[in-house]
Order: C-alpha cells, then sequence, then structure tokens
C-alpha cells in the first residue's frame, strides 16, 4: 500500500511512460466474485489499476457496524490481486481529493453506480459503470451469514 503522495509519483511516472491509468474505489469488506468480475474488467480498460479504498473510519461513515475486516486485511487481500497495480486509503466518505490529485485517465465503478452519480467523473476524460453480477454483492453475503 502507498501513501498518496508516492502513489502520485508512481502515477506520474507511468503518464510520462505512456501508461493509461484506471482508478476505481470502495471498501471492499469481503471479496467475493462479484469483485474479481469487476477488477479483471476495470483493469482490461487501461495498463495500471489503482483502487483507492475506503478506511475503516471512512467505511464506519457510510455503512454503518462496517467493516467486518480491517483495512490492513483488506488492503492485503486487494494487493495480492495479479489485477490490482496499487492501493491507497482513503478516510472521506467519497475519494474526490484522490481522483483529483491522481487524476486516472478512466474512473470505473460497478453497473450499480449511474455514470452521472460517479464521484470524479468531472476529473476523468473517461467514466465507466460496468455491468453489474446480478445475485452477488457483500450485502448479501453478511444477511446470510447472519441467517447461520
Amino acid at each position: 500500500m502507498l501513501d498518496w503522495k508516492e502513489l502520485k509519483t508512481k502515477i506520474d511516472e507511468a503518464k510520462a511512460a505512456g501508461k493509461k491509468i484506471v482508478f476505481t474505489n470502495g471498501c471492499f469488506d469481503i471479496i467475493h466474485a462479484g469483485h474479481i468480475r469487476y477488477l479483471r474488467d476495470a483493469k482490461a480498460l487501461g495498463d495500471l489499476l489503482i483502487i483507492g479504498l475506503n478506511s475503516d473510519k471512512s467505511v464506519s461513515k457510510i455503512k454503518p457496524g462496517r467493516p467486518l475486516n480491517p483495512q490492513d486485511q483488506r488492503t492485503e487481500v486487494l494487493a495480492s490481486l495479479e489485477m490490482v497495480d496499487y492501493v491507497t486509503l482513503f478516510d472521506e466518505e467519497t475519494p474526490y481529493e484522490l481522483i483529483n490529485l491522481l487524476k486516472p485517465d478512466v474512473l470505473v465503478k460497478g453497473g450499480d453506480w449511474e455514470k452521472e452519480d460517479i464521484v470524479g467523473s468531472d476529473i476523468a476524460k473517461e467514466t465507466r459503470s460496468l455491468p453489474y453480477v446480478k445475485g452477488i454483492s457483500t450485502t448479501k453475503l453478511i444477511e446470510k451469514i447472519k441467517k447461520l
């Protein structure tokens, strides 16, 4: 995991080398097949895939009672995925400041987001809403576990 300053340096170097930067963000509390498909598709849109990961503080603001997995573990899991190049944390409710700092070429969210509602779409050159995998979600997994 890199802090914002380190990541900005890496991204600037990659851009100077002609690389296309893809950015996505989220909580990624319990990684499931929907996440994997989404991240694989996101990576296919460019050369480097950056994940802005909601910190524990950020997740708790937008999803009461969560996260289930602490940020250091969520970071470790994401960073181990072959399609993920860099992971960085943000404490705010949205990654707008981080997106504004990095200025990615492509901004990506899952299909449950309308393009015009994606935070940072005014900054990135291109904004994409990738197909949502029906029936697979962290919320549904949590509900299923609670029933056990």
